[in-house]
């Protein structure tokens, strides 16, 4: 959904790895403005004003561009992180309007409580935390929620079991798993092993008296 905020912005000049990490330094993120048939925009993001944007779950809001009269709507089309996954330091913003269609990705939220995650072993998996799906911005959820109350062990919920509100089409692969409660198989001990270790009670046959009693028969001969 559009958030009520608005975000200042400034143009950058200088572009490149160089002058981004100046601006980093500097407590700005480097972002870029696409979309609508336009040249993209380079520009600098408050960065602790925009990571609050964005940890709040906020993708749609306007910007206003320092020292410029219009403002502009934007989507969060993409974040990129640093290696450890940790900061951002990096966004790519897209032009929208409210009754543009779009594609995007929302994230998961599961609701209730799973009954086969209480089963001894059990293992719960949930491989996806997002779905990809395509409507207006002015119907974009800011997550989807799936009922996992009625899941037990073997059970699973793929992404095309998964209901949508009206307006809203999934475009990520229907057979992506979401969740699955599966009970961790038990190692038992290979046979090998076992045989290793009766087989290791019979007495060794020593080497040191067989060499002995073979010179002393040569030298009798």
């Amino acid at each position: 959904m559009q958030s009520k905020h608005v975000l200042e912005v400034k143009r950058r000049e200088r572009t490149g790895t160089r002058y981004a990490r100046r601006e980093r330094e500097a407590g700005y993120l480097p972002a870029v403005l696409y979309g609508h048939g336009q040249d993209p925009v380079s520009l600098s993001l408050n960065a602790k004003e925009a990571n609050r944007f964005f940890q709040s779950g906020e993708r749609i809001f306007t910007i206003e561009v320092k020292d410029e009269s219009k403002s502009q709507m934007v989507f969060l089309k993409d974040i990129q992180f640093d290696y450890l996954g940790t900061n951002i330091v990096h966004v790519d913003l897209t032009r929208v309007d409210m009754q543009e269609e779009i594609e995007a990705h929302v994230p998961i939220h599961f609701i209730g409580e799973a009954p086969g995650s209480a089963a001894h072993g059990a293992v719960v998996m949930t491989p996806v935390t997002s779905l990809t799906v395509k409507c207006k911005v002015v119907d974009l959820p800011d997550r989807i929620d799936v009922d996992v109350s009625g899941v037990n062990v073997g059970d699973s919920i793929q992404a095309g079991a998964v209901s949508l509100p009206d307006g809203i089409t999934l475009e990520s692969d229907p057979d992506d798993l979401l969740i699955s409660i599966q009970i961790k198989a038990e190692q038992e001990e290979p046979e090998g092993e076992a045989e290793a270790v009766d087989s290791g009670s019979t007495e060794p046959e020593v080497i040191t008296e067989r060499k002995d009693k073979e010179e002393g028969e040569s030298k009798e001969g």
